[in-house]
């Protein structure tokens, strides 16, 4: 019998990943290779043609494809495209869907990365029986997928959920879009190195983060220096912690979600992050919301999430 599969694909500014799932959520043969090789997008998409048949050509059984999901940034879902990507050398409107069918037989779904996590979370992550959720992306920015009454918001644009780009601070730190106290700018994986950077110039405390350039300092050391007892580190992860907690609780009020759910590089932090956010989360909610929004891993924190995510669409089109 043949075995049904998606193909999930990953767009992020330094790497594309590509994968074969099933329903359940099994990935069988995945691999990566560099989105910023790529300058023409036709060339980008031979390679990624290429690239799918060969990871065909390694499966041991009988299969069929049935779709084509596609986690990208700045994707328009309702006309599948990419517009207007930061992150990417594809500059202005990018006909995904439509240069992608000359190339491929299947059907072919694209939405940002967070709204594919949320759909991956919904069908084989911790949401398997929500209907109301929220999932934050914590990686280079902050990302964010709400699920109400069991389906992904997009909004009449399809760009509903640009929760990282909430201001926060009108005179604050600037985001990759040029925006002025964006909250990815203080809390995700580079928010997170920037508030150190800003504690220990604003301190003479000892800190073995005094060490590291800002280049060379990644969110596992800052953990680490937190596990040691490093005081600067624990004041990062409080700091950000604080900020996020602040910020899911006033995300609480426009869809009173059953939970949040943190996936990326910082959320792989741990308790360090956990801890703070559910603290302040639960400290600035109003009254009739105390006790009922829980804060969880995601279900796929230790799985290769963005490719699961992008698989996932097709299977909500089953």
């Amino acid at each position: 019998m043949s075995k049904k599969l998606a193909v999930g694909i990953d767009i992020g500014g330094t790497l594309t990943k590509v994968g074969l799932v099933d329903r359940e959520g099994e990935l069988f043969v995945h691999e990566d290779f560099s989105t910023v090789k790529y300058e023409d997008f036709g060339e980008y998409l031979d390679h990624l043609q290429k690239l799918v048949q060969e990871l065909r050509g390694k499966l041991d059984f009988e299969h069929e494809i049935v779709g084509y999901g596609v986690g990208a940034p700045n994707a328009n879902y309702y006309r599948g495209t990419i517009e207007y990507a930061a992150n990417l050398k594809w500059k202005g409107v990018v006909p995904f869907s439509e240069e992608f069918g000359k190339r491929f037989d299947h059907p072919v779904y694209i939405t940002n990365d967070a709204s594919a996590a949320a759909i991956g979370e919904m069908i084989y992550g911790n949401a398997q029986n929500m209907k109301d959720f929220m999932v934050i992306t914590l990686g280079t920015g902050l990302g964010s997928g709400i699920v109400c009454n069991g389906k992904l918001v997009y909004g009449f644009d399809s760009q509903a959920g640009e929760l990282g780009h909430v201001v926060i601070d009108p005179n604050g730190r600037m985001t990759g879009l040029g925006r002025r106290g964006g909250l990815e700018a203080y809390v995700s994986s580079t928010g997170i190195k920037r508030t150190v950077f800003h504690l220990l110039s604003d301190s003479l405390e000892d800190s073995v983060l005094r060490n590291y350039s800002y280049n060379n300092l990644h969110g596992e050391t800052i953990t680490k220096a937190a596990e040691d007892g490093d005081p600067i580190a624990i004041k990062a992860f409080e700091m950000t912690g604080r900020i996020l907690g602040e910020q899911l609780a006033n995300f609480t009020t426009f869809s009173h979600p059953e939970a949040f759910f943190l996936l990326g590089g910082l959320a792989k932090a741990g308790e360090w992050i956990f801890e703070p956010t559910r603290r302040h989360l639960e400290g600035n909610l109003l009254p009739f919301y105390k006790g009922k929004v829980k804060l969880l891993p995601s279900g796929m924190l230790k799985k290769n999430a963005a490719i699961l995510g992008a698989a996932a669409l097709v299977w909500d089109h089953e």
